[in-house]
């Protein structure tokens, strides 16, 4: 039953679309009419600014941290994979947007990891600054960070319910990002500008 309530409730807070929210609340828009049209912080970034695009990052992450902390402590760690899983379902098929189009559940992603295996959380934050910093494509620094969640977890001899679940978690970010692959083997992907533009590119 724990882990029932953990896993809805994981799911709940993932729905939570904190990109589309804030950009109503503040600039009285849809931010699915901009750029890529995800409700993620990248977008919230690139249409309007760190301002906007920051605590979107911030809340993507914690509605993934939380509930897959609230697993692991009061559960176990399947639970808490579990529960850090649907909050990644939530946030590409959120609840309160109807289950239209979300996010590509990379700062959630993120955030479980954070909850369940923080080491392996922390190596892919690393590995995504350090080539989103290189590279300034956010798109290739998302997949090249999911890609190393399942090996670090394997060579640090995580349990098993996370190994999975970093195998699952890349490929799902990998799926997401397969329009974001095509653009970058075709050299049409666009990288990331800190200032925003008068209209972000896809």
């Amino acid at each position: 039953m724990t882990t029932a309530l953990l896993i809805g409730a994981g799911y709940v807070l993932g729905s939570m679309p904190w990109g589309y929210w804030l950009v109503r609340v503040v600039k009285h828009e849809d931010i699915r009419r901009h750029g890529s049209g995800n409700i993620g912080g990248t977008n919230v970034w690139r249409a309007y600014g760190w301002r906007l695009g920051l605590p979107v990052v911030f809340l993507d992450t914690a509605k993934g941290f939380a509930p897959a902390l609230a697993g692991v402590l009061l559960a176990s760690d399947l639970a808490g994979v579990l529960a850090g899983a649907a909050a990644m379902l939530g946030h590409w098929r959120p609840l309160f947007l109807k289950w239209q189009r979300g996010g590509k559940m990379v700062a959630t992603c993120g955030g479980a990891f954070l909850g369940v295996a923080p080491i392996i959380g922390g190596i892919g934050a690393a590995v995504w600054v350090v080539v989103f910093l290189l590279f300034r494509y956010a798109s290739l620094a998302s997949i090249l960070a999911a890609l190393t969640l399942p090996v670090a977890a394997a060579v640090l001899g995580e349990s098993w319910p996370v190994i999975i679940f970093a195998a699952g978690a890349a490929l799902a970010v990998v799926v997401l990002h397969r329009a974001n692959i095509a653009r970058l083997r075709s050299g049409t992907e666009n990288r990331f500008r800190f200032r925003r533009t008068a209209e972000p590119l896809a």
